[in-house]
């Protein structure tokens, strides 16, 4: 498997509709139910995906059970992390340790072993991200921080599982189509019973437009990154997916008026060189 500039520029097309939904949720009154709502919609969009793609092999689904399960825990940290902390912090802490922890596990995993110049793509984008989010202040907020850092443990958790499901699959479209229509339903009713349907259903009426937009950016994302993996493998697509941050941060300053510093700069430069080093691989 090769990492082929296509699947490059797949994935980050991917990696700018994951940090559009994500500045949806950090920007919204109300974390838990907009990331409800966006991911039930999401569910909802994937009916006809799955009726037109059909639904996976059975080899892949022991991993879309695991995988429904292990985004629960995601949706959980997720909204805790936006609660108590900006997106320039919690984002890249969050999307910037779990490509070294996909990558460590690879091996075991999936059976691949990276090159040294693949590796150093992936150090480098994960200490640009890294450099992205923290900050003196990022003590500040330890429970933003606590969050986000328990969150990139489900994500490189749900990374791999998911590789290994839609490789396991044959077809990543089907694979991911089947775990949207499953995906979206545990959280929503979590939220669902602890907010009412006096509280939900108003909200839902209320941002449904956006969520929609979110859901089909979310959808798009995910797609793209596991097609990507049955292309290349599971660590660089992993790494080079969180160049989302550097739309996330960009996305910060423009919209939510978040400041673009010096070390962010920084954080870029080291971003842009992991991914040349990853394409040079």
């Amino acid at each position: 498997m090769e990492l082929t500039w296509p699947v490059v520029l797949a994935v980050l097309m991917g990696a700018l509709l994951h940090a559009s939904w994500n500045a949806l949720v950090k920007s919204s009154q109300d974390k838990a139910l907009d990331t409800a709502l966006i991911h039930l919609i999401g569910s909802i969009c994937a009916i006809p995906l799955v009726i037109w793609l059909g639904w996976p092999s059975a080899d892949s689904w022991p991993f879309i059970l695991a995988s429904v399960t292990i985004h629960v825990a995601y949706y959980i940290a997720l909204t805790g992390a936006y609660q108590h902390g900006d997106l320039g912090l919690t984002y890249p802490l969050m999307r910037g340790t779990a490509p070294l922890l996909v990558a460590l596990s690879a091996t075991l995993t999936v059976g691949e072993v990276l090159s040294p110049m693949a590796w150093a793509g992936v150090v480098g984008i994960s200490c640009g991200v890294l450099t992205l989010g923290l900050s003196r202040h990022a003590l500040d907020s330890k429970r933003a921080v606590g969050f986000a850092l328990a969150n990139s443990v489900v994500i490189a958790i749900y990374t791999v599982v998911d590789a290994l499901g839609a490789r396991a699959s044959g077809n990543a479209m089907q694979y991911v189509a089947t775990l949207f229509l499953l995906d979206g339903w545990p959280f929503a009713l979590i939220v669902l019973s602890r907010r009412g349907a006096a509280v939900s259903l108003p909200y839902a009426k209320q941002r449904w437009p956006v969520a929609t937009g979110a859901a089909l950016a979310s959808l798009s994302s995910y797609g793209i990154a596991l097609w990507a993996m049955t292309k290349a493998p599971v660590a660089t697509v992993a790494a080079l997916r969180e160049t989302s941050v550097l739309f996330a941060a960009l996305l910060g300053c423009w919209f939510l008026k978040e400041a673009f510093t010096p070390r962010r700069i920084a954080g870029t430069l080291a971003i842009v060189g992991g991914v040349m080093a990853l394409r040079l691989s």
